[in-house]
Parts: C-alpha cells; sequence; structure tokens
C-alpha cells in the first residue's frame, strides 16, 4: 500500500497575499523612518551651529570682537572696501575656534585672495562643521563671473568654493543697496564695517539673529569668504531678510534669504548662543525684528 507524501508549502495566493501585507507594512514604516533620519539630521545641524556660536564668543572674547562678514582693501589704495580683496569671510575668521587651527594655520593665507595659487587647497576644503547634513549636494560648486570689481579688468575667473550652508546675519537690506566704499552695514550683527561688539547688540543677544541656514538648491553658499567679481559673491557669505525663510517669492532676493531642506523650518543661531528653528509663517515684522541689532524693535512671539 502506497502513501502519498503530502507537500508543505505556500500556494502562489498566499505568498501574494504574504508580498502584500509586507509591502503595506514598508509603505507604513518607511514614511516614519525618514522622518527619524530628517530628525536627526536637523539636531546634527542644530548642534553645528551651537559649535558656531561658541567659537563667535570665543573669538569675541580674544578680539574683543566680532567676526566681520569679509575684510577687504582696494588693491590700488589698500583702503578697506567692500568690493576688494582679499575677501576671507567670518567662517574663516574664526576656525581656530573650531578646533580647526591646522587649516586656518597651513592652508588659509588670509593676506593673499582667495583666489591665489597659495590658497587653491582650502578654497575647496569642505569643513562637516559648515555643512548641513539635510543638504546632501556637492561639496563644491563653481562661482561663476558676476559684477566687475575693483582693479579686475573684466579678467574674473570662475573659481571652484567649498560649500557652507552658514550665512552670517547681514540685516534686512542686500549689500549693493546699503554699501559704499569701507561702510557697508546692514544692521545685522555681522557686516562688513563698522567693527561691532556684543555690547553694539541693543535690542537684546536673546533676540537677535547672528547665523542662519541656505540650502544649495537655489544659489549655494560658501564658508570661505567673497571672491571680488563673482556673481552674488557678497551674498554666498551673508544672508538677508528680505522675505521669510525659503519664501521664494522674489527668485532675485532668494538668492540673499535665509532656506533650508528641514521639513519644519530653518535653523537660526541667536547671538546669545542658543538655537531655534524658524518656521516659514512667522511675522514678517517679527523676522525682520530679529535680524536687526539696534533698531529697538522688540520681537513677538517666534
Amino acid at each position: 500500500m502506497y502513501f502519498r507524501r503530502r507537500r508543505c508549502g505556500f500556494t502562489l495566493v498566499e505568498l501574494l497575499v504574504v508580498i502584500a501585507i509586507i509591502g503595506i507594512l514598508v509603505g507604513l514604516l518607511l514614511p516614519a523612518v525618514q522622518a527619524a533620519r530628517e530628525a536627526a539630521r536637523r539636531m546634527s545641524c542644530h548642534n553645528n551651529l551651537k559649535q558656531i556660536g561658541l567659537a563667535i564668543h570665543n573669538y569675541h572674547d580674544t578680539f574683543g570682537r566680532l567676526p566681520p562678514a569679509w575684510l577687504a582693501v582696494d588693491p590700488a589704495t589698500k583702503l578697506p572696501n567692500w568690493h576688494g580683496e582679499p575677501g576671507w569671510g567670518w567662517a574663516a575668521r574664526i576656525l581656530p575656534f573650531l578646533e580647526q587651527s591646522n587649516v586656518s594655520e597651513n592652508l588659509i593665507h588670509l593676506p593673499l585672495p582667495i583666489t591665489a595659487a597659495a590658497n587653491a587647497q582650502a578654497r575647496v576644503l569642505s569643513l562637516a562643521v559648515y555643512r548641513c547634513p539635510s543638504d546632501a549636494g556637492s561639496p563644491t560648486f563653481v562661482l561663476p563671473s558676476g559684477e566687475d570689481y575693483l582693479g579686475s579688468g573684466g579678467g574674473y575667473q570662475p573659481v571652484e568654493l567649498a560649500v557652507g550652508n552658514y550665512l552670517g546675519v547681514f540685516g534686512t537690506q542686500d549689500p549693493h543697496a546699503v554699501c559704499n566704499g569701507a561702510r557697508c552695514d546692514g544692521f545685522g550683527p555681522i557686516v562688513f564695517s563698522p567693527e561691532l561688539r556684543f555690547s553694539d547688540i541693543l535690542d537684546g543677544l536673546s533676540q537677535t539673529f547672528m547665523v542662519g541656514e541656505r540650502n544649495s538648491k537655489h544659489a549655494p553658499s560658501t564658508w570661505v569668504g567673497m571672491v571680488t567679481g563673482g556673481e552674488h559673491a557678497h551674498g554666498r557669505i551673508v544672508g538677508v531678510a528680505t522675505y521669510p525663510p525659503n519664501s521664494e517669492q522674489d527668485e532675485e532676493e532668494y538668492e540673499h534669504n535665509f532656506s533650508s531642506f528641514h521639513s519644519n523650518g530653518t535653523n537660526f543661531l541667536l547671538a546669545d548662543g542658543s538655537v531655534r528653528l524658524i518656521g516659514e509663517t512667522i511675522d514678517q515684522k517679527t523676522y525682520h525684528a530679529l535680524c536687526t541689532r539696534n533698531k529697538s524693535d522688540i520681537p513677538g512671539e517666534f
């Protein structure tokens, strides 16, 4: 007498049902996983700004002033001029206080223009502390030609620069609207001139933004500095509060605005060293008050 062996296994229908269930579970879990990852990236960005805040405070303790947005002189007269050279920015100045002394001492030659051959390695160096993890673009970008500048003779050559996602808060007006010669003040805490101290922030350190984020969606920024003759060169290291964060009302102004790839807002470092996530719906009057240092305007809730 023969016994037929019973086969164990899934039928095709059962297998399809299992696959469908797994697909549904993955679909349910994936957004949660992505949200958790973004939260971690946002916190890392928050920590970057905290480190930058501590570095700026240490810079102030050492030199008795805040780092200038950039330093530049007229190549012919050697007098300060916002359109001059060498152009190294505020973020390059605070490197020794970010445990980056090797970069500042061995790679950066401050008296020479950013475009000098001796600074070739420094100007394309990507630094994690100046990158928001949510902005996963290229570590460098090529800055095309923009306005002519002092002594250039129209000889500007496009230059490759390291990307940076954090910009000094210049104020509420574009540098081109308020700068002239040695004077370049947008009424924020990070300006070309005059030299500022924390005591000049009359509106209060806890009510004044010092550094904010910008993503590289439209116009990549850099930690290096202002390369004279480059397109929107000044706006690559400082930002203005013409519109609320992430606003795209005006494409030209967006390139000078603050923005991020975070889903809930844009991170800002306040002058007291704290960091806040600011939503796109912030009241414009409040936002302007936060981005100026001595207008006697008290911001509302933010």
